[in-house]
Parts: structure tokens; C-alpha cells; sequence
């Protein structure tokens, strides 16, 4: 196996690739500065268009009332509580298996530093939080001419 991986190249990348995604997760590193390791409660996606930063944070079960979302100073963090979704185990009643976390959680994510903080909108539809923060004019892209 190992003389095939010397002759093809791309087997090579492909081993080390899966090899070094095999580490991250064995040893629960995150896949950049900006994020957390795997298992973070809400798990979030963070992405950008030209004029927004867009945060998406999966949280089903959650009263959109008592979720606490502020950004300061270039930090926006999401903050909530969920409940337990099935009654705890009793002198009758033995969990055995409880896969859905309960409590409270926080997550922290540090945005660029283009935000406009005074433009921030939040939406909690169908167990996802959405937070849109328009990015400020002078960053967006422009054309220059030369002359």
C-alpha cells in the first residue's frame, strides 16, 4: 500500500488530508482562530457576503425570547438556556441514554474588524438564530482605475 501511495501523488494528499482531519478530531482542535472545537453548544456558522458577516447559531428548542445576543467590541456572543427536553430519572424512571444537552451556554465569536456595529439585526426562525451585521463601505471591494 505505501509504494502505491509514492507512485500516485493524490493518494498521498488524500491519506495526509484524512489523517490530519483524524488529529483535529481526536484531539478536539479547532480548524481555525475563529473557531472552537466540535461538540460547542450552539454549533454556529460564520460566514461573509460583500456587504455582511453572517452568524448562524443551531439551536432548536429555544424560546427566541431568552436568547441574549450582544456584540461589543467586535465580540458577539450568543447566550441562552435550554431545558431539558425529557423528564430526569426518578426511583421509577432510569435514563440510560440523554444525548440533548440542557442548561445554560454562551458562545463567543470574534467578528473582522469592518463591522458596523450600529447595523445588527437577529432573527430565530425554525430553531436557527440568525445575526446579519453589515460590513462598512469603505471595506467593500472597489475597482480602481489606472490611468
Amino acid at each position: 500500500m505505501f509504494a502505491s501511495l509514492l507512485t500516485h501523488p493524490d493518494h498521498l494528499f488524500n491519506a495526509f488530508e484524512r489523517l490530519h482531519r483524524e488529529l483535529d478530531e481526536a484531539l478536539a482542535l479547532p480548524s481555525s482562530i475563529r473557531s472552537v472545537s466540535p461538540g460547542s453548544l450552539p454549533p454556529v456558522n460564520v460566514g461573509r457576503t460583500p456587504t455582511h458577516i453572517e452568524v448562524f447559531a443551531f439551536a432548536p428548542g429555544l424560546d427566541a425570547e431568552k436568547i441574549d445576543v450582544t456584540l461589543d467590541r467586535g465580540v458577539l456572543r450568543i447566550s441562552g438556556e435550554r431545558r431539558a427536553g425529557a423528564p430526569a430519572g426518578d426511583a421509577k424512571r432510569h435514563v440510560y441514554a440523554r444525548e440533548r444537552s440542557a442548561g445554560s451556554f454562551t458562545r463567543a465569536v470574534a467578528l473582522p474588524e469592518d463591522i458596523d456595529p450600529s447595523q445588527v439585526s437577529a432573527r430565530y426562525c425554525d430553531g436557527v438564530l440568525q445575526v446579519s451585521i453589515v460590513r462598512r463601505e469603505t471595506a467593500q471591494p472597489q475597482r480602481i482605475t489606472v490611468q
